[in-house]
């Protein structure tokens, strides 16, 4: 008799691995001077399926708001952790993003920032794809 599935350890593995890459880049954006504003960001609806979802959303020293899309691989992975940002996720990112600005009485200036983790290597990619 089956109950129900549980995930698979796989799958459990890579939710630490990635919980884990985004708290190094917390870590990492907060000492180079930003406050963060979100973690996980959630759009249930939207044109795409899945909605949207941004990993961290934090402001810069200048008032500029960073929407940040953090993608961890193993060392050695077949593809790096930032070619891995398609522009089917670049799109569901910018789809959060213009639904958490709603709540802005005036748009602040934006921008999309990656961070890459590979194995121990930490990659920012700031302004690493636009909105439009």
């Amino acid at each position: 008799m089956v109950t129900g599935s549980k995930p698979s350890s796989d799958a459990t593995g890579r939710a630490r691995t990635g919980q884990q890459a985004e708290e190094r880049a917390a870590a990492f954006l907060q000492r180079q001077g930003l406050r963060l504003l979100a973690r996980n960001y959630r759009v249930a609806l939207g044109p795409y399926r899945r909605g949207g979802e941004i990993d961290l959303i934090l402001q810069d020293r200048d008032g500029t708001v960073v929407f940040v899309e953090v993608r961890a691989r193993a060392a050695g992975a077949r593809v790096d952790a930032a070619a891995s940002v398609t522009a089917i996720k670049q799109r569901r990112v910018v789809h959060a993003a213009q639904h958490y600005l709603q709540r802005w009485p005036r748009l602040p200036p934006c921008r999309f920032d990656v961070v890459a983790v590979d194995g121990e290597q930490l990659q920012w990619l700031q302004a690493a794809f636009e909105a439009g």
